[in-house]
């Protein structure tokens, strides 16, 4: 497989409250279908989806392959896992998208899709960020997993030429109720 596209929605949205913030009301539908239908316009040859709520899980559209995980695991732990789902399934490279970005477009994604260039991410106000396209190389060297940072010192490391610029919009992440009405 060249592409595998990942979803990681798996989250604990200790900073929303109570609700889950992945099934809030965004434009009427869960918050977590904007990522992944965004994802899933990407042209990408699978999809896989990171879960810790079956809730979550069936609010995905039946082309995400859903793997549940434990709840609360720190982001290195979900990098690392669906890493580990990239190399299991002999993808070449996967492109990383957070479920808490609803406004991330389509046409982002696919520029990183039909990048041949390795590993890109996108950029924000000088800082690397999901979403982000590893190569299977750079997969395999993600940092140690004691460190809850995900992938952050592996898109830091990415090149000025490899970073594709993300809108204000687009960068924006719902970590918090009042962010669902700031977008």
């Amino acid at each position: 497989m060249r592409t595998l596209g990942i979803l990681l929605a798996a989250g604990a949205s200790r900073r929303f409250g109570s609700q889950d913030k992945l099934l809030a009301d965004w434009n009427g539908a869960p918050l977590v279908l904007a990522a992944a239908r965004s994802l899933e316009a990407a042209g990408c040859d699978a999809l896989l989806a990171l879960v810790s709520s079956e809730r979550v899980g069936a609010a995905l559209p039946a082309s995400f392959q859903v793997h549940q995980i434990e709840r609360g695991l720190p982001l290195s732990r979900t990098w690392r896992m669906a890493r580990d789902c990239a190399m299991t399934l002999h993808a070449e490279r996967a492109l990383f998208v957070l479920g808490d970005m609803p406004s991330v477009s389509t046409d982002t994604l696919r520029t990183l899709v039909n990048s041949d260039s390795g590993s890109r991410a996108c950029v924000f106000n000088g800082i690397s960020m999901p979403p982000a396209l590893l190569v299977a190389d750079d997969m395999r060297r993600m940092p140690d997993p004691e460190q809850d940072q995900g992938a952050r010192e592996l898109l830091r490391a990415l090149p000025h030429k490899s970073l594709i610029p993300l809108s204000a919009q687009e960068a924006c992440d719902i970590d918090i109720p009042q962010d669902l009405w700031r977008n």
